[in-house]
């Protein structure tokens, strides 16, 4: 068997090259328009950074893994073509700012079209809005001339830093197909590619709507809760309660569980936001409005939670931060991951430019284009400064900011950073990763999320 993906981003290369190794027997080929993109995979140096990656590619590219351009050839040759494109927030016309763009789905599909020549399956493996589907089924057909084409449900549901083993030992497989039995045939089809790996009683089956609107459903779970604690957080420095604790004591109960409940200075990443947009979109395309006020306060909760931290910087620091360098440590959105995509530290950084503040910033992932690009601003522009370490970006500091989770910014010698800074040194934890009483005994004054 042959299969293909269309799209070489942080969702199609990394569940390419784990097909590609737990299946051997199955050539598998990764393509993209990106020839720059394309020529990264094909490197020392990957497009996408995740731990356990470049030794999964390593070990079965050049063998049954490829990337290339050329789209043509791998849609011929492919039995199964997985869709893994782009679908971000629209930001014009119907929709603008929360229905998904679904132009590269509709343009691959035409390029299915013209180009296959005999029976295909056709898998989504972007998040899309439900039904979307049938609208890759409408442009097929109409344009079949003969051909069988399926179409699969198959999103994934990979958590930024830890993909490859997500991957590797999923919690679950959902697929869905159409009931009828060519459907079934097709969805039985991509249920034994993951059978080589996958006990057979995680792969879940399901309909095509059922399965599209189970991804939306699952990251609106999620940022709800993160939305939930982070909203308890600013009660707790209001009273002097300590939300780690708040969290310890809550995910205890059984019905609630531990995850997710880790207040932050709020949620980014590609799929939390754009998910949530388009479920509020598609409850006020369906005439439920009450659902979709819901679930967008899921949105409000995460835009004030970020605003709040960079007010409370502005505030503790005498209520002015023009012109006194503020270090900020970590821009991706999570750590083990070179991934900005609405990341907080964008929304804190814009906040702080407002006000006038000279910014030192260090992530030891994310690159300065990639920076300076999230902030719109030049490599001339001298607010900004990218830094090589923690310590470049703290020295002659006022305030030192944790953004990001890095766990080497657990193990920093915050003595030796506190003798370079100004006085009153302070220090923000955005993300409640290192121990606040320690640090003022140093001399910081430091700050915790929803902790007095």
């Amino acid at each position: 068997m042959e299969i293909c993906c269309i799209g070489a981003g942080y969702v199609g290369g990394p569940t390419m090259a784990v097909i590609a190794q737990k299946c051997p027997h199955i050539k598998v080929t990764v393509v993209d328009i990106n020839e720059a993109r394309i020529n990264q995979w094909n490197s020392d140096q990957l497009p996408v950074y995740e731990p356990g990656l470049n030794d999964v590619v390593e070990e079965c590219r050049g063998r049954n893994l490829f990337f290339s351009t050329d789209v043509e050839s791998a849609i011929l040759n492919s039995e199964i073509i997985f869709l893994s494109v782009n679908t971000p927030t629209k930001t014009f016309g119907l929709g603008a700012g929360r229905a998904a763009d679904l132009r590269f789905v509709e343009k691959c599909s035409r390029t299915i079209a013209e180009i296959a020549q005999g029976d295909k399956i056709v898998v989504e493996k972007s998040t899309l809005p439900v039904r979307t589907a049938e609208s890759i089924k409408r442009i097929l057909t109409a344009n079949s001339n003969g051909r069988n084409f399926q179409i699969l449900s198959n999103p994934e549901f990979l958590a930024e830093g830890t993909a490859i083993s997500d991957l590797e030992t999923p919690d679950r497989v959902l697929i869905g197909g159409d009931p009828t039995e060519e459907g079934q045939e097709a969805l039985n089809k991509l249920v034994e590619i993951y059978a080589n790996w996958v006990p057979t009683e995680k792969i879940i089956t399901t309909n095509l709507w059922s399965s599209e609107l189970s991804k939306l459903t699952a990251n609106a779970f999620l940022a709800q809760r993160i939305s939930s604690i982070n909203s308890i957080s600013a009660l707790c420095e209001a009273t002097g309660a300590n939300v780690d604790e708040v969290a310890h004591a809550i995910g205890t109960d059984k019905r609630i569980g531990p995850k997710f409940l880790k207040a932050s200075v709020g949620f980014g990443g590609s799929c939390f936001q754009k998910d949530i947009l388009n479920l509020v979109y598609l409850c006020e395309h369906f005439g439920l409005p009450e659902v979709a006020n819901y679930w967008n306060s899921v949105i409000e909760m995460n835009d004030y939670q970020k605003h709040r931290f960079s007010q409370r910087v502005l505030t503790e620091l005498f209520n002015t931060v023009t012109d006194k360098k503020i270090a900020l440590l970590g821009f991706a959105f999570k750590k083990d991951t070179n991934d900005t995509r609405e990341s907080a530290a964008i929304y804190v950084a814009k906040d702080l430019l407002e006000e006038n503040a000279q910014l030192a910033i260090y992530d030891p992932k994310v690159q300065s284009e990639q920076i300076r690009k999230d902030l719109g601003v030049s490599v001339d522009d001298e607010r900004v400064q990218v830094c090589n370490s923690a310590y470049e970006a703290s020295k002659e500091a006022y305030a030192v900011l944790i953004l990001t989770e890095w766990d080497e910014f657990k193990d920093l010698d915050f003595e030796a950073i506190y003798k370079e800074m100004h006085q009153p040194a302070f220090l923000f934890d955005g993300r409640n990763i290192l121990d606040i009483p320690m640090l003022r005994k140093i001399g910081f004054e430091a700050h915790g999320i929803g902790q007095g």
